[in-house]
C-alpha cells in the first residue's frame, strides 16, 4: 500500500536554518540590550516622566509675540534647502549618468568612481556635514547649502542611476539606429525616459531637505536652527514651543506642495 505523502512547508534542512536565525535574532538583541542597559543611567529613566511633564508645563503656552523674529530664518532655511537641492542635483545628474551601466563611459573606472562618490555622500548625514563645513567655510548659510548639497548627491544619484538603468532599450536602438551621435542618443532617447523620474526625485529630496536644513543651525551653518538653539541654550521653553510650531506648519506647507508638484509631474 503506498504511503500518502504529507505536505511540508520546509524540509528539515530549512526548517533547521529558520529555527536556527530565530535563536540568533533572540541572542543578538539579548547582547543589544545589555549593552544599552549597562550603558544607561536608570536613576534618570525612573523619573523621566516627571522630568517631561515639568518641561512641557514650561513650554505651555507658546510666545506667539517671538514668530515675529522666525520670519527672517524660515526664509534662510528654505533657502538653505532650495539652494543645497539645487547644487546637489547639479552634482548628482551627470554622476548618476556615469554610474548607470548602460551610459557610463567606462565600466571598468567611470562607474566605480561614480559609484563611490554616490555612497560616500549617502553614508554621511547632512548634520555630519554641516559641522565639517562650519570648521572649513566658517558658520553661516554657505556651509548649510554646500552639507545640504553634498548629501542630496548620494539620495539623487542613486534612485536616477536606477532610473536610467531601467529605461526601455528599444528607444536607444532606433535612435541608434538613425545614426544618432552618443550625445544625440542620450537627448533624444534617454533623457525624455528618465526626466518624470528626474523631476519626482528633486522634488522629493526638496522636501526631505526642509526637514534636515531645520537643525543644521544647531552646528551654525544658519536658519531657524540657530534660534533653536540659542532658545534651549537660555531655557526660554515657550520660545522653543513656538519654534516648533513654525517647524511644523513649515514641514506640512512643503509636503503638501512637493506632494502637488509631484502629482502634476508624474
Amino acid at each position: 500500500m503506498t504511503a500518502v505523502p504529507v505536505w511540508r512547508k520546509r524540509n528539515r534542512r530549512e526548517a533547521l536554518t529558520v529555527w536556527l536565525g530565530w535563536i540568533a535574532g533572540i541572542l543578538l538583541f539579548a547582547w543589544s540590550w545589555k549593552a544599552v542597559s549597562d550603558a544607561t543611567m536608570w536613576v534618570f529613566v525612573a523619573d523621566a516622566h516627571i522630568q517631561a511633564a515639568d518641561m512641557l508645563s514650561r513650554m505651555v503656552p507658546p510666545r506667539w509675540s517671538y514668530m515675529e523674529r522666525l520670519w527672517r530664518p524660515l526664509w534662510d532655511t528654505l533657502n538653505i534647502a532650495t539652494l543645497g537641492t539645487l547644487l546637489g542635483l547639479a552634482i548628482a545628474v551627470p554622476v548618476a549618468f556615469l554610474a548607470a551601466r548602460n551610459t557610463t563611459p567606462s565600466r571598468a573606472f567611470a562607474r566605480p568612481l561614480a559609484l563611490l562618490i554616490i555612497v560616500s555622500s549617502r553614508s554621511i548625514n547632512s548634520l555630519i556635514w554641516a559641522m565639517l563645513l562650519v570648521t572649513v567655510l566658517g558658520p553661516g548659510m554657505l556651509a548649510g547649502i554646500v552639507a545640504i548639497a553634498l548629501r542630496s548627491i548620494g539620495f539623487i544619484g542613486k534612485l536616477l542611476y536606477e532610473a536610467i538603468e531601467e529605461i526601455d532599450p528599444t528607444q536607444v536602438e532606433a535612435i541608434q539606429a538613425t545614426g544618432a551621435s552618443r550625445l544625440q542618443v542620450l537627448t533624444h532617447a534617454i533623457a525624455p525616459q528618465v526626466m518624470p523620474a528626474l523631476a519626482g526625485i528633486s522634488v522629493y529630496r526638496w522636501d526631505i531637505n526642509i526637514r534636515e536644513s531645520t537643525v543644521l543651525g544647531l552646528v551654525g551653518a544658519g536658519g531657524i536652527g540657530l534660534q533653536l538653539m540659542a532658545s534651549v541654550n537660555v531655557l526660554a521653553w515657550p520660545q522653543v514651543t513656538m519654534i516648533f510650531i513654525a517647524i511644523l506648519a513649515t514641514v506640512v506647507a512643503s509636503e503638501w506642495l512637493s506632494a502637488k508638484v509631484r502629482h502634476a509631474i508624474i
